[in-house]
């Protein structure tokens, strides 16, 4: 188990990645405030689609209300 910032992260939070908003960047396990990341994705290349994924939801939600 290793330890962050006095926090400890398990080796399942490990393989955990994250897109940090803020840096633009993939992370492994919760590295920054939740304000700025997104995830947990399962492969880092879900992770680097991060923008793109959450863009298509939106738009997939809006679609969905504008037909309610």
């Amino acid at each position: 188990m290793k330890h962050m910032e006095g926090k400890s992260i398990t080796d399942s939070q490990e393989q955990e990645f994250w897109f940090n908003t803020k840096t633009m960047q993939v992370e492994v396990g919760k590295q920054v405030l939740a304000l700025y990341r997104v995830g947990p994705f399962h492969t880092r290349a879900e992770a680097e689609h991060a923008l793109e994924t959450l863009r298509s939801r939106s738009e997939q939600w809006s679609k969905e209300d504008q037909e309610d």
